[in-house]
């Protein structure tokens, strides 16, 4: 199983230390940077609890200490396996984010809300040892268009709809529908049919109208528009799983072919039959990677 979460390339460049970046792309080591901040995320809920003992708080407080130093250490590590070209560690979002959350805590020493805020943030790294949770951000990235679109829809459907609440209710319900404003915030509330009973039964014994409206309103705008919002995630993620799954299998097919040619280089020379046999695994690498 491969774990190249966290760079964005995960090939090793020729200029980078490779036995040190080995180390850090290592299972081992990213499920120990894991075990780390989930330690530390720990520590930080326990420094939020007002009857523990001060003892308790003493530990928590030194293990988060050490936390950091771990992040730091890990933080050298990382830009050190960049060898003569460490600038080329910013080149990830990653990367950076880490060095902004570590970088900047010695600096707000003494700003207590700020710096613990900060420290939680380091529980956002974790997302780049879980592959599914990576697809799932991307998922999220990518349904943003379309969600956007969904919700200029919405928002036209509840002002119709709050016209229509505020002509039908406003004499008799005026503290649910006496404006657009609080008709479009009582239907906002509709919307996850939160306490329906109560909006739907006054406004019934005021207006006959109030049946159709309601249930219209249940039936195209909750039920059909919310499904809808929820195949475009679904559909995202699908798209993300697809494009992750491609990206594993060249990764994969690209892994198989830089190990056979290093088994036809090992003896420092290319038979004719050798040169045969890279040739058609160059087109079986073409063939697969078009599939």
């Amino acid at each position: 199983m491969r774990s190249y979460v966290y760079e964005e390339k995960p090939e090793i460049a020729p200029y980078r230390i490779k036995p040190l970046a080995r180390l850090l792309y290592s299972a081992g080591f990213e499920v120990f940077i894991s075990f780390v901040i989930i330690v530390n995320a720990f520590c930080l809920a326990i420094l939020t609890m007002p009857n523990i003992s001060d003892e308790v708080r003493a530990n928590a407080r030194e293990l988060d200490a050490i936390a950091f130093t771990i992040y730091g250490i890990e933080l050298a590590l990382r830009i050190i396996s960049y060898g003569k070209k460490p600038w080329k560690f910013f080149s990830s979002g990653w990367n950076i984010f880490d060095f902004l959350v570590i970088a900047s805590t010695p600096l707000l020493e003494g700003q207590t809300a700020v710096l613990r805020l900060l420290r939680l943030m380091r529980l956002v790294r974790i997302f780049r040892f879980l592959p599914e949770v990576r697809v799932l951000s991307v998922s999220i990235v990518r349904s943003i268009p379309p969600l956007l679109s969904l919700s200029a829809l919405i928002g036209i459907m509840l002002f119709l709809y709050g016209m229509g609440g505020y002509y039908l209710f406003s004499d008799e319900l005026p503290n649910d529908w006496g404006s657009i404003t609080t008709a479009m915030t009582t239907l906002l509330i509709l919307l996850t049919l939160e306490n329906f009973p109560n909006y739907f039964m006054p406004a019934l014994e005021v207006e006959v109208l109030a049946l159709p409206y309601f249930l219209s309103f249940v039936f195209f705008i909750v039920f059909t528009v919310l499904n809808v919002l929820i195949g475009i995630v679904l559909n995202a993620m699908d798209e993300a799983r697809a494009e992750n799954a491609k990206r594993e299998r060249e990764l994969g097919l690209m892994e198989d072919m830089a190990n056979k040619l290093e088994d036809i280089l090992a003896d420092d020379k290319v038979t004719d039959e050798e040169l045969v046999t890279l040739k058609n695994e160059l087109l079986r690498l073409r063939s697969q990677s078009n599939n």
